[in-house]
């Protein structure tokens, strides 16, 4: 079962399993007086929206409104619109590889405040950003005995890793991290931004 704030998710690995599991999970609610609210509730599906998220038998996938949100974007004529870019940006980080990369140029506009200018080099990085949002990998929850691999990247402006798993010589991700190093990070060698990678929230 998972829990954040007043949502819920019990999930099952076999389906005959899942109603024990909805028992048990009952039996607590009535312990503690808990009540579900029946609209917002559903049972026996293989899939479904969770926090934002498709969480499906196969893994957790970007919602796709959120993936289209970007995709019907036109290229940004102002602050504002970099700031939805962004902020739209930032709802999919987990499934996008080096997300602060390739969101760079986005960020440098947004210090020219004043002087506004989509750049050649932000319009690329758009369009890239764009074909890479139509083939978002599935991230894949950790399996007991499999291995897992830590993938760390930094260049002088940005650090980035990816948690993958391996089963069957086959690499999954699990999670991508990425953060935008400010002025003093970015002048750290380079152990130091790798380690600094571990801290990202």
């Amino acid at each position: 079962m998972e829990v954040y704030m007043d949502d819920m998710l019990v999930k099952s690995k076999e389906a005959r399993n899942h109603v024990e599991d909805l028992e048990e999970t009952f039996a607590v609610l009535r312990k503690y007086r808990l009540k579900l609210n029946p609209g917002k509730c559903a049972f026996g599906v293989s899939g479904g929206r969770f926090l934002g998220f498709m969480v499906t038998q196969r893994g957790i996938e970007a919602n796709p409104s959120k993936i289209k949100a970007i995709l019907d974007m036109g290229s940004p004529t102002n602050i504002n619109e970099v700031q939805r870019l962004t902020g739209r940006i930032a709802t999919l980080n987990r499934f996008i590889l080096k997300s602060a990369k390739k969101s760079l140029p986005f960020f440098k506009t947004l210090r020219k405040v004043k002087n506004f200018e989509w750049t050649e080099e932000c319009q690329q990085a758009f369009e890239e950003l764009k074909a890479y949002l139509a083939r978002l990998p599935l991230l894949v929850k950790p399996s007991l005995g499999d291995t897992l691999y830590l993938y760390i990247s930094s260049t002088s402006q940005a650090i980035s890793f990816v948690l993958v798993q391996e089963e069957e010589g086959t690499q999954t991700p699990i999670y991508y991290v990425s953060k935008v190093l400010n002025g003093a990070e970015s002048h750290y060698p380079p152990i130091e931004k790798m380690a600094l990678a571990f801290l990202i929230p």
